[in-house]
């Protein structure tokens, strides 16, 4: 059976968002980690996802949302597994020029984003109103990281508070994922 492993954004997403109702209504499908919530710190998540990934010998599919993305391109450049593919859903941009003013607490990556071509399959939803990247950003990203580029249209950051409990939209393309052979598997 294919396992869905789900990384989480910086936030905790409401009751009714896409990934709780995923991981509430199909048991392939688990956190990775549970959403902690902020502050983001990427080493702990990147640990978290390396070690759901390694708990199980069978091929996992990730599903990203946000910075959850940001885990996924720093995992892949630090640690290989049983990956099979990835949905990325609207990821924040981070620009490599960006430091924190000496009051902010760092919870973000600094310096930079993974831009490597990922060793799995990949598709990268973008918005073309995110209030966190552009859709180009996001676009630049998919570039990168070699993935398909999913076009969603005017739909924020895909989040509950621009209307997304559910995403049958990101069913579908999370089965495409399930339903093809992996091109390579990141083991």
């Amino acid at each position: 059976m294919t396992r869905y492993l789900v990384v989480p954004g910086r936030g905790v997403p409401s009751p009714d968002h896409w990934s709780r109702s995923w991981v509430r209504d199909h048991p392939e499908y688990q956190w990775a980690p549970e959403p902690p919530g902020p502050p983001y710190v990427a080493a702990e998540r990147v640990a978290a996802l390396h070690a759901a990934i390694s708990a199980d010998s069978e091929p996992a599919i990730l599903v990203a949302h946000s910075a959850g993305c940001l885990t996924v391109a720093v995992w892949a450049s630090q640690h290989v597994g049983p990956v099979q593919a990835a949905l990325l859903v609207t990821s924040p941009y981070v620009d490599p020029d960006w430091t924190p003013a000496p009051h902010e607490t760092v919870d973000v990556f600094i310096g930079h984003v993974p831009r490597e071509p990922l060793p799995f399959r990949s598709i990268v939803v973008a918005s073309h109103n995110d209030p966190h990247a552009t859709f180009a950003q996001c676009e630049a990203y998919a570039r990168d990281w070699g993935s398909e580029l999913f076009d969603a249209g005017a739909v924020g950051h895909l989040d509950s508070k621009t209307g997304f409990g559910p995403w049958p939209d990101g069913e579908r393309l999370v089965r495409s994922l399930a339903q093809r052979p992996p091109a390579s598997t990141n083991a």
